[in-house]
């Protein structure tokens, strides 16, 4: 699939009770549905290409909302880049689950399901106000779109939205009315913005942030462990079980405008320090990692035997035999955080000259705790 898939149920109806007595959080388990890898283990170059593609345009939306609701762009951004275009998606079959199967993204910070009214929505679930007590229609129209046309539009509201018991009241959303064949075709009804309000279309507090405003998330963090199986995310608070030792917590940037962005990186390859100084943003909604193209130049220029595979994608090949140890660290001290050959993928992106995007290819190594409270971004070794 184009995006990473951490997925569970959410229901945007009235939700029951929350008891007296019950946990600090809530561990949600999560369905990793797709790598950019064949069912034989072969890199699969067109759902690269796609994915770059996508995460491009999802970040050009973030950089259009951001310069909406601040005024201007980050720190090394000139412009706004022009829309990338994708591939001509396949008519992959469509999935219809009992309940809404979500996908939860650090990358950006707006909720949407399909509507009732959609005819494009294909088998998806879909939200009918007209079942809902607590529905409230609103004014304006969302709409999220990328460069071939794909994209999906609809009506806001706002409604009692609950996420493995944790509930947010009057939480605002898009029921959308329009699905392109892009999203129609993927297995998950819609996605969960976990960024800051900074990013929102809506302009208005995502999911999590309204939750712990209302007192149903106890702790203003929550946590993931991305896995083969037994992935998890933890929402109001860690789930000490998954990981060992203390949490290595790093600030995010005072530039960073809405994104987990977090300084004072270092890259690593085959132990020697290739990168340093730069930002990251760490995303579970993108699957591979991405740089600078001169940033990753210079990786790939440490890996004996790499060469370009694809220039105009900013892809790589380097021997199977031959496959380099990489690590990230954040500050002076920071622990250097290896990223396993099984997952590593790195290509050349920009949200300006400095800043790298880490997606789940390094978060499958590390338990991931993002936090409100201090304004920054966790890491600590698995169990």
């Amino acid at each position: 699939m184009a995006t990473c898939a951490l997925s569970y149920m959410i229901a945007a109806v009235p939700a029951t009770p929350i008891p007296e007595a019950r946990p600090l959080g809530v561990n949600i388990p999560l369905h990793k549905r797709g790598s950019l890898t064949t069912p034989h283990g072969v890199f699969d170059h067109a759902m690269a290409v796609k994915h770059g593609a996508r995460i491009a345009n999802k970040y050009r939306r973030n950089l259009i909302n951001i310069k909406a609701n601040t005024g201007h762009l980050p720190d090394g951004v000139e412009s706004i880049p022009d829309p990338k275009s994708l591939p001509i998606p396949s008519n992959a079959p469509a999935y219809a689950p009992t309940t809404f199967l979500i996908d939860f993204d650090t990358g950006s910070s707006d909720l949407w399901v399909p509507s009732s009214a959609c005819t494009s929505c294909g088998s998806h679930k879909k939200y009918n106000p007209a079942r809902s007590s607590t529905s409230s229609k609103k004014s304006g129209t969302f709409e999220i779109g990328y460069g071939d046309g794909s994209s999906a539009s609809g009506p806001i509201y706002t409604d009692t939205v609950t996420v493995g018991g944790i509930k947010a009241t009057g939480q605002y959303f898009s029921a959308v009315t329009t699905e392109s064949s892009e999203f129609t075709s993927d297995v998950v009804d819609g996605l969960m913005g976990l960024a800051f309000p900074q990013l929102s279309n809506l302009k208005h507090k995502p999911f999590f942030n309204t939750a712990f405003s209302q007192g149903t998330a106890k702790q203003n963090v929550f946590g993931f462990k991305l896995a083969t199986t037994g992935s998890e995310l933890y929402l109001g608070g860690t789930n000490s079980a998954l990981y060992t030792g203390a949490l290595e917590y790093h600030p995010v940037s005072p530039s960073s405008l809405g994104f987990w962005q977090i300084t004072g990186a270092s890259a690593f390859a085959n132990g020697a320090r290739v990168a340093s100084g730069f930002q990251t943003v760490i995303d579970s909604g993108t699957t591979i990692m991405y740089g600078p193209p001169a940033a990753v130049k210079a990786f790939y220029a440490a890996v004996p035997g790499a060469k370009v595979f694809d220039a105009a994608n900013g892809l790589y090949q380097y021997p199977c035999a031959r496959a380099p140890s990489v690590a990230f660290s954040w500050g002076p001290t920071g622990k250097a955080w290896a990223v396993s050959k099984n997952n590593f993928n790195l290509g050349d992106f920009g949200l300006g000259a400095n800043v790298w995007l880490l997606g789940d290819s390094f978060m499958k190594n590390v338990y991931t705790a993002f936090s409100f409270a201090q304004n920054s971004v966790g890491f600590a070794k698995l169990k």
